[in-house]
């Protein structure tokens, strides 16, 4: 299946508006099927799926936004920023999009954590959650090893950090996740750039970093939901991501029953982006073995 880039500017057209608790957020639709909620992760947005979302788009109904705080989305300074807000942000906009489905999950990083907290909203029957697949991301707060700019953030300066923070920071922080041999061009640098930077994005980078404590907090919930089984879970892992890479997926076979996982050698932090028809594939499998479409009604 062929993989075929969209362009930041063209992406950028196709979004619509809706509006979360007073504030604006951007989102894309589209394709006919199964609802496919794609969660991107820190400090990017929804274009990171841009190689997917044209073949994605020929078999389901995708869904993604960019988060409060992310892309093209309001960035309030005077805000708490929540993993949880997030999911229910999530949920806000499968009720925008009358979507009553179970819906399936495709998570990654910071989004990966939303994912996690949407599952167990499964297990509460607040929401119908199909199937989850998860990118490398944090699952397990033990395992996660962040890099200098997130541990500076995460400190008293990290206001001053994040108002000085640019392309320069960007690049370097981003040279240093990805795989060695696939590393982003200075154009794709350009354009993560131009969404971290959107509505002046710097100046809340140290409020945004929250999630990492927030995650300590939710293991023990979020690591229980995993363990339950009942929906089909699966991780598609750049085995060289320093952040979350290969020790992550050794931490989620030692506690996970019968762990369903993929490494991509020598692949970093962003998969979709360094390695996407992989991804495509090894994700386009994992929903061929599921069984039939489930009608579930959300809440039901």
């Amino acid at each position: 299946m062929p993989i075929a880039e969209i362009p930041l500017s063209v992406w950028r057209k196709h979004g619509k508006d809706f509006e979360f608790r007073g504030q604006r957020i951007r989102y894309w639709v589209a394709g006919h099927g199964e609802p496919l909620l794609l969660i991107h992760g820190f400090p990017t947005a929804s274009w990171d799926w841009h190689y997917l979302w044209q073949p994605l788009a020929r078999r389901y109904q995708l869904i993604a936004c960019d988060m409060l705080g992310f892309g093209d989305s309001d960035k309030p300074l005077e805000h708490e920023y929540s993993l949880l807000e997030q999911a229910d942000l999530q949920q806000a906009l499968l009720a925008h999009l009358q979507v009553r489905q179970a819906v399936h999950l495709l998570a990654h990083d910071y989004g990966d954590s939303v994912a996690q907290e949407l599952l167990a909203r499964h297990y509460e029957q607040r929401i119908a959650i199909a199937s989850c697949v998860f990118l490398n991301g944090g699952l397990f707060p033990e395992t996660h090893r962040p890099v200098l700019t997130q541990k500076l953030l995460l400190s008293p300066l990290g206001w001053m950090l994040g108002r000085a923070f640019s392309r320069h920071g960007l690049a370097n922080s981003f040279r240093q996740i990805f795989g060695p041999q696939t590393r982003p061009s200075e154009s794709v640098l350009d354009d993560f750039w131009s969404l971290v930077h959107s509505n002046n994005g710097p100046r809340i980078l140290h409020k945004l970093i929250a999630y990492i404590p927030e995650r300590r907090l939710q293991r023990e919930r979020w690591v229980s939901a995993m363990q339950r089984g009942e929906v089909p879970l699966r991780v598609i892992d750049g085995a060289q991501d320093p952040i979350s890479g290969a020790h992550m997926v050794e931490r989620y076979c030692q506690l996970i029953p019968e762990p369903d996982t993929v490494l991509l050698p020598g692949i970093g932090h962003y998969p979709q982006i360094e390695a996407p028809l992989p991804v495509l594939k090894h994700y386009l499998g994992f929903r061929d073995r599921l069984p039939s479409p489930s009608r579930q009604a959300v809440g039901s």
